[in-house]
């Protein structure tokens, strides 16, 4: 037997394998306890490793790996508060310290760049990119590491990188053939098989482990499902378990060509955030769709960029002005198996795939919130509030007002005139902010 033939043999074998035990059941929905039985082994193995550590490290040293509530202690008073204490009300010169503190605590730990780096781990989980304050404790564990590698790299990634090639193949081929026919029940149906099967595949080629809550309340036809954004496989996590019209911004490479496949088979709206006509365009296609109750439903991103998975920034105010039904999702991921945060400033989406295939898996809660409407007398800003809120509540998120923009973009004048106005209205007015607005 040559090379060639044991290659081929090997070749042969291998895809068997994978359509065998791993793209069929996955295609189809159906789970044959594989991924079950590895979880189960894996969470086993973590938690030996955290006593491991714990067991090898100083007390001290545990302590600050443990510290992930921040650097600095913050003052979160308001500002007539935090000025009480040091002056009457007439200005002082003393005012320059609470303003100075403020701006040094911005310095060095400020509540919005923090958000779009990665979110740190209580207790290392194995992975080299994570063990920035963990270091040698025993040969065992090191080992332990070891065989995680190989297991990694030699075993996992080459099988996900085969289903996720077989995944986005069969999106980008089958929502081509699916675009060429008419618009009809047929094209819908056969879209949402499609997508829904394609998604299944790719979430698996991730190890996807995905438990989704309160199913009753599941986006319905004709309406708008908003979720917050930690990374585009969000969109994976959703389709796997229903089919969507999604609205995004374009993206160039590998997500282009998916975006211009997955457009042809679906009324899909994509646009460039920088044109204002294709922000009206948007706003008209959405207004058209939801109209129509036997159309899929909308899923938006409000926060427009991808956020580190543990907060929840300021909702675009957009997607509550066209009226409709909002179905509201929280999605969280437990960062101990995988971080799925996409930090797309720092990687390219091929890179950031190659990150999370070559982590232990991703794993995700998902809770279907009950739908809301916007109530009478409620603006688009208070209602878009409102529903992030409630996100933020359902997913132990932490909440910020802060513009997810300011990850590419500068701070807004408006920002700063806001709190020299509230200053001033102190010094000038009353003394009282409040007493200003009432």
């Amino acid at each position: 037997m040559d090379g060639a033939e044991l290659a081929g043999k090997i070749f042969y074998t291998w895809l068997t394998l994978v359509l065998g035990f791993i793209l069929l059941p996955s295609a189809f929905g159906v789970s044959l306890g594989i991924s079950e039985i590895y979880m189960k082994i894996l969470v086993k193995t973590l938690e030996w490793a955290t006593i491991r550590i714990e067991k090898g490290a100083s007390k001290e040293s545990v302590l600050k790996n443990s510290a992930s509530v921040g650097i600095i202690q913050r003052d979160e008073s308001p500002m007539e508060k935090g000025l009480s204490g040091l002056r009457g009300r007439d200005f002082e010169l003393s005012d320059v310290f609470y303003f100075s503190k403020k701006g040094l605590e911005a310095i060095v730990e400020d509540e919005v760049t923090q958000r779009f780096s990665s979110e740190e781990l209580v207790s290392w989980n194995l992975l080299t990119r994570t063990n920035v304050n963990f270091h040698y404790v025993s040969l065992r564990l090191t080992a332990v590491w070891v065989l995680g590698v190989l297991l990694r790299y030699c075993v996992l990634l080459p099988l996900r990188v085969t289903l996720a090639f077989i995944g986005i193949s069969l999106l980008v081929i089958g929502t081509t053939l699916v675009g060429q026919l008419p618009d009809n029940s047929l094209k819908s149906r056969l879209s949402e098989l499609v997508h829904l099967t394609c998604c299944r595949i790719c979430v698996r080629a991730l190890s996807g482990t995905i438990r989704y809550h309160n199913k009753q309340y599941r986006p319905q036809k004709g309406g708008i499902c908003v979720a917050n954004h930690t990374s585009p496989i969000d969109v994976l996590i959703l389709t796997t378990d229903g089919c969507y019209a999604m609205v995004g911004q374009v993206h160039g490479g590998l997500m282009g060509i998916i975006q211009r496949a997955m457009v042809k088979a679906c009324p899909h709206v994509w646009f460039e955030r920088s044109e204002m006509k294709d922000r009206h365009l948007v706003t008209k296609r959405l207004k058209e769709h939801i109209a129509d109750k036997k159309k899929l439903p909308i899923l938006i991103f409000p926060e427009g960029t991808c956020i580190n998975n543990t907060s929840v920034m300021m909702f675009k105010k957009g997607s509550f002005e066209i009226g409709g039904t909002i179905h509201p999702v929280a999605i969280k991921y437990n960062p101990q198996f995988g971080d799925a945060f996409w930090n797309s400033s720092k990687f390219s989406m091929v890179s950031y795939l190659l990150r999370v295939m070559t982590s232990w898996a991703i794993v995700c809660d998902v809770w279907y919130m009950p739908p809301m409407t916007r109530e009478e007398g409620e603006d688009a800003v208070r209602f878009a509030n409102r529903v992030k809120s409630a996100i933020a509540v359902q997913g132990g998120l932490t909440e910020l007002p802060w513009d997810g923009g300011l990850k590419r973009a500068k701070v807004k004048d408006t920002f700063k005139e806001e709190q020299q106005k509230n200053y001033s209205k102190m010094i000038v007015g009353n003394g009282s902010v409040t007493s200003e607005l009432d």
